[in-house]
């Protein structure tokens, strides 16, 4: 194993110690679960100094996870969807992603739909945000991509009772191409959608949601629900028609919620499988052929990683994603559009390092190793 040394609690470096950890193999069959990993964009420094978008190597990140048997969540939040991720940018990235699916047999693909396109400063009617959805539902249906309805900041500052939300999104999926999947993204991901669906009472909020998916039951394939609550799940899954999914974006109880009990299970929809998809793909394998309990071992070591990725302020977890992907050798360097990477400190990626190591997820321990030691003597402790 290599030699590291790491920041101790104390200030002091300390020689870090690496676990066994062990492969994980590739699915020969499909899962029992729908399952898809959020993926992020990695860049790269141009010569000007700019931050751009790497293609090659974001394209590679999504080979990876479609290798892992798992779908593809493209441009949704963790790929800075509305924190440097801008429509322009998505739709390259929605067209690319897609061409590249289509040379891989059986790669599951879905894309967000949101309203982007629109100023985060103005203020929009109705009608005028209907226009934005349908404008990017437009270009999924071009690209024959499963469309997630994202949440919309323009809809939250607009919409003043849930009614607005109901005539919005029923006019929405009134025109998707294939039953889409709906977003609910809690405020822990963005504060800027506090109060969505009309109320911010989350139990008074499921009633709207609960009327909007039983009125568009045909077009709808499911719904991801953010909301990191375990209970809010259960009741919302307890409510949801046959034919709806309940996809877990809860990062910090998805093991359970998953491997379901008498009472149901939930499909996932997670940022964090991107980071774990070895692991994610191991422990499905491992439910799909009725063992839970291994299932459930095999993603224990995961869960104080994901916590620790997603700990507030959580609409940063976006910087452990990409950390953690340059450490494994995904991107050439850690950064990432609008400088994000600048917003979880140094103890917080140390912390992380260790964690991932832990969980088994540094797939390249030597290289890992390597940029972490690099890193360490150039990061700004201040």
């Amino acid at each position: 194993m290599p030699q590291i040394h790491l920041p101790s609690d104390s200030g002091s470096l300390q020689a870090f110690e690496w676990p066994e950890t062990k492969a994980c193999p590739r699915p020969t069959s499909h899962f029992n679960r729908t399952v898809y990993a959020a993926a992020h964009v990695a860049t790269h420094t141009l010569r000007n100094g700019q931050i751009a978008i790497d293609w090659d190597s974001t394209l590679a990140f999504r080979q990876h996870i479609w290798s892992y048997g798992l779908g593809v969540a493209e441009a949704m939040d963790t790929a800075q969807r509305g924190m440097g991720l801008n429509w322009t940018m998505a739709k390259e990235l929605m067209a690319r992603s897609a061409d590249l699916s289509a040379q891989i047999p059986g790669a599951l693909m879905a894309a967000g739909c949101g309203t982007d396109q629109l100023s985060p400063t103005g203020t929009y009617s109705l009608q005028q945000i209907i226009d934005a959805y349908m404008g990017q539902l437009e270009w999924l249906a071009k690209l024959g991509i499963r469309p997630i309805i994202m949440a919309s900041r323009a809809l939250a500052a607009a919409a003043t009772h849930a009614d607005h939300y109901l005539t919005v999104y029923g006019e929405v999926l009134s025109q998707v191409h294939q039953p889409a999947i709906l977003h609910w993204l809690g405020e822990m991901f963005d504060p800027a959608l506090a109060g969505y669906w009309g109320s911010r009472d989350h139990y008074q909020a499921m009633e709207t949601v609960g009327e909007l998916m039983q009125g568009h039951a045909n077009q709808i394939d499911g719904i991801k629900l953010s909301l990191l609550d375990t209970q809010k799940e259960l009741l919302l899954r307890g409510r949801l028609l046959p034919q709806h999914k309940l996809y877990t974006g809860d990062d910090y109880h998805y093991p359970e919620l998953i491997c379901g009990d008498e009472q149901g299970y939930s499909h996932a929809l997670l940022g964090i499988f991107s980071a774990i998809a070895p692991q994610a793909s191991w422990a499905l394998q491992q439910l799909t052929c009725g063992k839970k309990a291994q299932f459930m071992e095999i993603l224990a070591p995961t869960l104080p990683l994901a916590r620790h990725i997603f700990a507030p302020p959580t609409q940063y977890y976006k910087t452990g994603i990409a950390f953690l992907a340059w450490l494994n050798g995904f991107q050439p360097s850690f950064t990432m559009l609008q400088g994000l990477e600048q917003q979880r400190n140094p103890t917080h990626l140390v912390e992380l390092f260790k964690l991932a190591a832990n969980a088994g997820s540094l797939y390249n321990i030597e290289l890992a190793a390597s940029r972490m030691g690099t890193w360490l003597t150039q990061v700004k402790w201040t």
